[in-house]
């Protein structure tokens, strides 16, 4: 009897053929990961600790520079934990439940990745800048929005509004709702179903998508470029001094400001990574067996 034996396309070409080609495509993707990416962030390195370490230790304990670390910092603290508590609603209604503006509501989260932060960030100018009846309002009960820190937290929001949410709700949707109906057959009631089954069961998802929220907080530039009013000391985050020092020649303080964000993008990334992987393999928590 005889039996059809089915040929891997790539293995009809002789040996050396594939063995060559393979050989090219891998140097070419090493070779623009090298060029595009591994190069400019040695550069960024090397040129951040061309002055020694006592100009790198001067720039990065600058009180100009812990002024805009902390705001950063500032800004990235509210925004987050703000985008988690509205992407934890957003995903369990948009995941479980179907009511009316479900789809209106989907694409509004997906917003700001069509929007530029810049075209974000004149939005809240011309919603709250003094030439507006609201902005002159504010201004007169001593509420600066524009050209303060509430203006950088807003556009920091904005530019983080979508993570969370959206990481959330193809989780949810894959993992159903199978559970939290025999959990309400059981008798538990609503909070304790999302207590006790939604939340353990979304929790990788959670930090997965507060990560990414945290690592666009801290690198923003085009949107709070824009509301900041670059008032040093002041409305200055991160990214807008590196820009500062980076306009005043001052290159090695700017790129060691910079190798800080570097370093903290790859943390951001081994940090994703963990919990990307932990999040699409459902591993429960130690010792629980489950998220029930």
């Amino acid at each position: 009897m005889l039996v059809e034996r089915r040929v891997d396309p790539l293995r009809r070409s002789p040996q050396g053929s594939f063995f060559l080609r393979r050989i090219l495509l891998t140097g070419t993707a090493v070779g623009f990961l090298s060029l595009f990416v591994i190069l400019p962030l040695v550069l960024i390195f090397a040129k951040a600790f061309s002055g020694g370490l006592a100009l790198y230790w001067r720039a990065v304990s600058d009180p100009l520079a812990l002024s805009a670390i902390g705001l950063t910092a500032l800004a990235a603290g509210i925004a987050v934990p703000l985008n988690l508590l509205f992407g934890l609603c957003a995903a369990w209604a948009i995941a479980k439940f179907d009511f009316l503006g479900k789809g209106l509501l989907t694409s509004l989260i997906d917003l700001p990745f069509s929007v530029s932060p810049v075209i974000a960030g004149m939005i809240y100018v011309l919603v709250f800048g003094l030439q507006t009846p609201l902005g002159r309002w504010l201004d007169a009960h001593g509420l600066k929005v524009v050209f303060g820190v509430p203006g950088i937290v807003l556009a920091t929001l904005f530019v983080t509004f979508p993570f969370v949410a959206r990481e959330l709700i193809g989780l949810m949707q894959e993992q159903g709702s199978e559970e939290e109906e025999a959990a309400v057959i059981l008798g538990a009631g609503a909070w304790a179903v999302f207590w006790r089954v939604t939340l353990p069961n979304v929790k990788w998802g959670i930090l997965y998508g507060v990560t990414l929220s945290v690592a666009r907080a801290v690198g923003e530039f085009g949107a709070v470029s824009v509301v900041s009013g670059h008032i040093r000391g002041r409305t200055n985050t991160v990214t807008l001094h590196i820009e500062n020092l980076y306009n005043e020649y001052q290159f090695p303080a700017a790129f060691a400001l910079a190798s800080v964000l570097t370093l903290l993008a790859v943390v951001t990334l081994a940090l994703k990574k963990a919990f990307e992987g932990r999040a699409e393999a459902g591993v429960p928590d130690p010792g629980t067996g489950g998220a029930g």
